[in-house]
């Protein structure tokens, strides 16, 4: 695959990646879009399909926490929380997939997580957006079915990115022995779990926990 790699703030990151990949031979563009943002996201799809012509997968995987207690949650943080990790998939998915419905073909997968499934105590702005990430995916994979086109979710608990920098190691540790596999996730582990999605070709309307059996 051709890959458009997007980023909002983590530009030396997107461009350490895009060597990496570069060196593999494979084929990077790096593009930079708030995709909290309905005319940023629009504008990365037309970017994509005005490059390549078609859009075969996208990965919704913009996402921020937040940890606060219900009654301290202000206006600002709901809408920034809704924004981020509910409302970037819905701008993205929505001008890729008349694309995918014109070609008869794509998937799309959506990054929720564990607690989107089961809700966690101070995160209930974070739960939302990710549980409706869920209903979102359940739904249109059965729309856009008869168009061929596969839509999935992937439900991560713990996993080592910059989202776990709040936790200390003791905190680390605590959460190890609350795992039956007593180890927290890579982004490997995720990436691998998108690459069967679209190796494969009858998988829709799913959501995927990896989370090492924590839930």
């Amino acid at each position: 695959h051709n890959v458009i790699l997007n980023y909002n703030k983590s530009e030396e990151c997107a461009k350490n990646v895009e060597r990496e990949l570069k060196k593999l031979g494979c084929t990077v563009d790096i593009f930079k879009a708030d995709v909290s943002k309905k005319e940023e996201a629009e504008s990365l799809i037309k970017f994509a399909i005005n490059k390549y012509g078609r859009i075969d997968v996208l990965v919704n995987n913009a996402g921020i926490s937040q940890t606060k207690l219900f009654t301290e949650i202000t206006d600002e943080d709901w809408q920034n929380m809704i924004s981020n990790n509910l409302n970037s998939a819905f701008y993205c998915t929505r001008e890729a997939v008349k694309n995918m419905i014109h070609n008869k073909n794509g998937l799309v997968v959506n990054i929720s997580s564990i607690w989107g499934v089961t809700g966690a105590s101070m995160e209930v702005h974070y739960s939302t957006a990710k549980s409706g990430l869920i209903g979102f995916t359940k739904a249109l994979a059965k729309e856009l079915g008869p168009s061929n086109i596969r839509v999935n979710a992937i439900a991560p608990g713990i996993i080592d990115t910059d989202m776990c920098k709040e936790y200390s190691a003791e905190e680390k540790e605590k959460i190890k022995e609350e795992i039956p596999l007593e180890k927290i996730g890579t982004a490997e582990n995720i990436a691998k779990c998108i690459k069967w999605l679209i190796e494969d070709d009858y998988v829709t309307g799913e959501v995927i926990s990896i989370n090492g059996g924590w839930y």
